[in-house]
């Protein structure tokens, strides 16, 4: 037979055993909540060969942001015929109520780069990925409220068509063979209203699109 103290002693370990497994629940799942929040935060914005659509668009905080690829044509398109030569444009816009300047981080190794869907070997870009001023720095883009700034560069150079500032050209490339073909990076946006200085990092934008 237990005796008073021996009682209390087992029934206060129990009490703390219990506490401290729910602690463990408590902070399992809270970890689980977090994981899926930041998941809810990252977008990942694509559409593919057959998309109804060729645009990509979305607003976030007050950035328009578009990509698409364009025809000889100019047209929004996601399937080209062999030896047509292509662009990408990606443009973004300013929808708040006061002036933005823009860095231009978001112009990486990554952006505009092509893969081959099937086995993923690089195809290379269609830019150096230099400054046309030949600095390493990023420039600055100020952007009042609701102008748009365009970044639109061919996959081939040709005679009176050039990239857009602050893009420059590489050597020239081959048209590509026929296949499926895939082009994403993850944006990394800079912009500051007034001393305010803000970032969007949270966006992957991906274009399925296909040779035939």
């Amino acid at each position: 037979m237990l005796t008073s103290i021996e009682y209390v002693y087992l029934n206060t370990k129990t009490t703390n055993t219990t506490i401290l497994k729910i602690s463990f629940i408590f902070l399992f799942l809270s970890l689980m909540g977090a994981g899926c929040e930041k998941e809810e935060d990252e977008l990942l914005l694509e559409i593919s060969s057959d998309s109804k659509s060729a645009i990509i668009q979305k607003e976030v905080d007050g950035i328009e942001f578009k990509l698409c690829l364009l025809n000889e044509k100019g047209e929004p398109a996601n399937v080209f015929n062999e030896g047509e030569n292509f662009g990408f444009n990606f443009s973004f816009k300013n929808k708040i109520q006061d002036t933005i300047i823009v860095t231009t981080e978001f112009i990486n190794s990554n952006f505009f780069r092509v893969y081959r869907s099937l086995d993923k070997p690089d195809m290379g870009k269609p830019w150096t990925g230099v400054w046309c001023n030949l600095s390493l720095a990023p420039h600055e883009i100020n952007l009042a409220p609701s102008n748009l700034k365009q970044l639109y560069c061919p996959w081939i150079l040709i005679k009176d068509i050039a990239p857009d500032y602050p893009l420059c050209m590489g050597e020239s490339k081959d048209y590509l063979a026929k296949g499926k073909y895939e082009t994403f990076f993850n944006l990394d946006f800079h912009f500051t209203i007034g001393d305010k200085k803000r970032i969007i990092d949270n966006i992957t934008f991906k274009i399925n699109f296909e040779i035939q």
